[in-house]
């Protein structure tokens, strides 16, 4: 009786053991993704030569405007471009060559150096959606962002085992005034979470305080010599780059920060309907502006961007998911492996206006293309809903845990003696099941990537448990998160210098709301 007692309550500590690590709280982060499979390439070299040579002409013969920036100007006519007025015409090859001196890989740096990352390459870095001025979810429905609930998605970014990045504006926090919001989110980036983020690039002053804020976090000599963040330029489709983004880009140049030189697309509105028409002024857009970047600062780190959607030519909402998103996804890596420079593209991306299925087929649509398109930094990995107007914490919290599928996708096939499992196969034999056998034993925690948001459940525990979909589930698991939520520390001198700067800075100008 006694040796029955014993084992019965050996059982139950081991379950209870098992059931304490499945619940305990969990900050760990994955590293970022390291490709062990092939990427596709959808366009041959002929076609590749002929987008180059053509993206060349348009340089050269059409040209492009930086409005408003008179020393971009000036810099470009000094490096031997034919500047007439606004345009800038770039001679064949000028760009090219300029764009030359950026890195093909770069190391962004983050406070806590296990959460560093490698961009470019054969890595993919997953950073979170940008930029919705709403935010969605069960509780509240649409409404307007607010810095809480900025907060909270910094907070869900940092409890992301999948997430390597904790991105920019998530989302915009409408109820803090325009001019001084940026100081608030980045210092939500920098005290609630210990992963890499973005900088501010609504104006260059802006810019010009990102830097200075994480020069009270990292040490001005640090900041100096490496990469801390990774900030979003984005091209004034068609052809023309704005005094804001350059400005901002300038600031980021300078002082040794990343950029993405990104176009943002509309296909058939700010672009050619056709594939090959779109990759074509993408591949111009990038082009002049990561070579201004090198203007500015050569070996200055960039990412070559791509954001493109279609449009419904019925309503003339963009679209997301599409065949023809893929193939552009596919085609502009190729374009950016050429010219040796880390991909910017895809993310979570989809139209619909909840988390339903129509989100998941072309989310699901446009991850598949980042993994297999050479993607290196994916901007908008989780929680975009409404063609972007909208960040929603349960998709938020949905496509984070898809991430994982990406991981394990992009780790490749064994086939070394554990994955050929010959010895397993010997053991069980005819008839048999392989459930107890040593190999299964030894390897079914790892085996097989489980979902930590699905429902995997028979359908009568499902039915008892109030028959929830997967949105009630991400609802669950969301605040499931919010609540084991632990703040990374940091060192009370540095939080107590940022609180110093964000105060001086905010009583140094009146509030502004446009």
């Amino acid at each position: 009786m006694a040796e029955a007692a014993s084992r019965r309550r050996g059982r139950g500590g081991g379950g209870a053991a098992r059931r304490a690590e499945r619940t305990a709280v969990s900050i760990e982060t994955a590293k970022y993704i390291e490709r062990n499979i092939p990427l596709y390439d959808i366009l041959d070299d002929e076609a590749l030569e002929i987008i180059e040579t053509n993206a060349e002409i348009i340089l050269e013969e059409v040209g492009v405007n930086f409005v408003e920036n008179p020393r971009a100007l000036e810099r470009w006519r000094e490096a031997g471009a034919d500047v007439q007025g606004e345009r800038v015409h770039i001679p064949r090859g000028l760009a090219r060559k300029l764009c030359s001196t950026a890195p093909s890989r770069f190391t962004q740096y983050a406070r806590n150096p296990e959460r560093n990352v490698e961009i470019g390459g054969n890595t993919l870095v997953c950073a979170p959606i940008y930029g919705p001025p709403f935010v969605r979810d069960m509780e509240g429905g649409r409404r307007y962002a607010t810095m809480a609930d900025f907060e909270r998605f910094v907070k869900l970014g940092y409890m992301s085992k999948w997430l390597h990045h904790s991105g920019g504006t998530v989302c915009e926090p409408t109820d803090i005034p325009v001019n001084k919001r940026h100081l608030d989110m980045l210092h939500a980036h920098m005290t609630l979470s210990d992963k890499p983020f973005m900088g501010s690039v609504t104006d260059p002053s802006r810019a010009q305080d990102s830097v200075e804020m994480c020069e009270i976090l990292f040490g001005k000599d640090f900041v100096r010599d490496n990469t801390v963040m990774t900030s979003l330029i984005n091209v004034n489709s068609p052809m023309t780059f704005d005094e804001v983004m350059m400005g901002a880009l300038e600031v980021y140049a300078e002082n040794n920060q990343a950029c993405i030189v990104s176009p943002f697309i509309v296909g058939g509105a700010m672009a050619p309907v056709s594939v090959i028409g779109t990759l074509t002024q993408v591949l111009a857009e990038v082009m002049a502006g990561i070579a201004y970047s090198q203007l500015v600062r050569p070996g200055a780190p960039v990412i070559f961007g791509a954001f493109v959607s279609s449009i419904d030519m019925n309503s003339g909402a963009p679209t997301f998911g599409t065949p023809e998103a893929s193939q552009i996804i596919y085609g502009a890596g190729q374009l950016a492996r050429r010219m040796g420079l880390p991909f910017r593209s895809g993310g979570s991306l989809c139209g619909s206006k909840l988390p339903d299925a129509q989100a998941a087929y072309e989310t699901a649509n446009t991850l598949n293309a980042v993994l297999l398109g050479g993607v290196n930094f994916m901007l908008h990995s989780c929680g975009w809903l409404e063609g972007g107007l909208v960040a929603s914490f349960e998709k938020f919290v949905m496509d984070a845990d898809q991430l994982g599928v990406l991981h394990k996708l992009a780790a490749g096939i064994a086939a070394d003696e554990n994955g050929q499992a010959m010895d397993a196969i010997r053991e069980v034999g005819p008839g048999g099941h392989y459930l107890g056998c040593a190999h299964t034993q030894a390897n079914f925690k790892e085996a097989f990537w489980r979902s930590d948001v699905l429902d995997y459940k028979p359908f009568e525990t499902w039915q008892d448990e109030g028959e929830r979909d997967t949105m009630q589930l991400a609802n669950a698991k969301m605040h499931q998160m919010l609540a084991n939520y632990q703040q990374p520390a940091l060192d009370p001198s540095i939080n107590e210098a940022l609180a110093t700067y964000i105060a001086e800075k905010k009583a140094s100008m009146p509030d502004a709301f446009s």
